[in-house]
């Protein structure tokens, strides 16, 4: 299998990319976002180029370690007939960017174009709000081999642009996916609006195409739809070739030329990538790789790592925001920015742990109680009663207490079944309040239970 990708995601902007329209489509009435500029009236004439528009595409290119032309930026027609674009073509620019990287996949260019709008047959309208809004494409290299391969890569350039503060993410994202067996032609599915529909599209494209195969039926070049209520892909129509696309340069927008200094500005305001930040995570923090993905997963949680780590162990930070506090927000649905947690909360708690001020057990108690909460850590733990560890001597107590009353579970044990050692362990706590050390319970379990 041969996949490439093209990614269309909608630019960060409030104005779209000809015109002084307003960009909040989702939240606006149907087709009140619009002008004789964006519906492309006889006699109007385009606005200069966005220019936050510009700025935004050039940091993913180079976010993506893609070469920056240094010719003249030109607009193209590339004409088409649908009935959300009025003008029947579609203003697209000349590559920006090209010969990109993103974890081995290769990005071959990077364009702008413009947004057409929302043609809703189930309604009998076309919303021409989103006409003109501005896009950055980004086309890949064949190089992905499978489905999860190409899912992966979605998942990390949906990272990348979060990252750059750009883009409008995967809620905007409409992908072609192309995809071609060996021995067979390519076949393009427009249109794919999610990573999970992108997913989906090339399992069934495989196995449709596998068939085909083996009945000795050749596969024909093109483009086909994506239906994801039904999760399979059916024939539209013979893909287009560049050259049906009649692309002239647009006579109504001049070339464009971006000079180096703003190259550099952008160089040195944009946010570090995240597969840039994952290798510096490793070599500075002293953490595996995969942790290092965890704590990027979010820009937001990265730096509050990178402070909570100025006053922290590197390794037991990333420990305690990789197990617990990731598993804290997995089950409430949060985000690290949506949980309120402050570096200023993470670094007490961390102290206190570190400290022996409270147990491991009490830490995760805390720790679930701090989403959406202006309650320090101390505070909860206060509130709670977990503060403070028990001694040598009441650990032993306890020990003693647990064993006298679970004679079964002792007997367990002898024979040979340990999981009874975690129901013993779990009642020291009972009888601790969760305020003895864990390993040093099972230390003293293990001496006692030998006698």
């Amino acid at each position: 299998m041969k996949c490439g990708l093209e990614i269309h995601v909608q630019l960060e902007t409030e104005s779209k990319l000809f015109c002084s329209c307003p960009t909040n489509y989702q939240d606006a009435q149907v087709n009140t976002n619009i002008c004789p500029v964006c519906l492309n009236q006889p006699g109007a004439k385009p606005y200069p180029i966005n220019e936050k528009a510009i700025n935004n595409a050039l940091m993913i290119a180079l976010m993506l370690n893609c070469k920056i032309d240094a010719n003249l930026i030109y607009f193209m027609r590339k004409h088409y007939n649908y009935p959300d674009l009025p003008s029947g073509y579609q203003k697209t620019s000349i590559p920006i960017g090209y010969e990109g990287d993103l974890n081995g996949i290769r990005i071959r260019e990077i364009h702008m174009e413009e947004d057409p709008g929302q043609f809703k047959p189930d309604r009998g309208i076309v919303d021409f709000n989103r006409s003109g809004i501005p896009l950055v494409e980004i086309v890949t290299e064949p190089d992905m081999h499978s489905p999860e391969e190409a899912r992966t890569f979605l998942r990390e350039l949906i990272r990348v642009l979060k990252y750059s503060e750009g883009a409008r993410g995967e809620g905007t994202m409409r992908a072609d996916v192309n995809v071609s067996l060996e021995g067979g032609k390519r076949a393009e599915i427009k249109n794919v609006n999610s990573i999970k529909g992108a997913y989906k599209a090339l399992k069934f494209e495989i196995i449709r195409q596998k068939n085909l195969i083996k009945r000795g039926i050749e596969i024909k070049q093109e483009t086909r739809a994506f239906l994801e209520s039904q999760m399979i892909t059916v024939a539209m129509r013979s893909k287009e070739d560049t050259d049906d696309y009649r692309l002239i340069l647009d006579p109504d927008l001049p070339p464009i030329k971006v000079a180096n200094e703003e190259i550099e500005n952008i160089e040195e305001i944009m946010p570090e990538a995240p597969h840039n930040k994952i290798k510096r995570f490793v070599k500075e923090y002293g953490i595996d790789e995969e942790t290092a993905k965890i704590l990027t997963s979010e820009l937001e949680l990265a730096n509050v790592y990178e402070k909570v780590v100025k006053s922290i162990n590197s390794e037991f930070a990333a420990m305690w925001m990789r197990d617990e506090l990731k598993r804290v927000l997995s089950y409430n649905k949060l985000d690290f920015v949506e949980s309120e947690i402050r570096d200023k909360d993470l670094i007490q708690l961390f102290s206190m742990l570190q400290n022996k001020e409270i147990t491991t057990k009490a830490g995760q108690r805390i720790i679930e109680h701090m989403p959406k909460n202006k309650k320090s850590p101390s505070e909860i733990a206060e509130k709670l009663g977990l503060t403070g560890i028990v001694k040598e001597d009441e650990i032993i107590n306890a020990v003693k207490q647990a064993i006298d009353e679970n004679p079964e579970a002792v007997e367990d044990y002898n024979q040979g079944k340990k999981a009874s050692m975690n129901f013993l362990v779990g009642q020291v706590m009972k009888i601790t309040r969760g305020k003895a050390d864990p390993s040093e319970t099972v230390n003293i379990l293990n001496s006692l239970l030998k006698e």
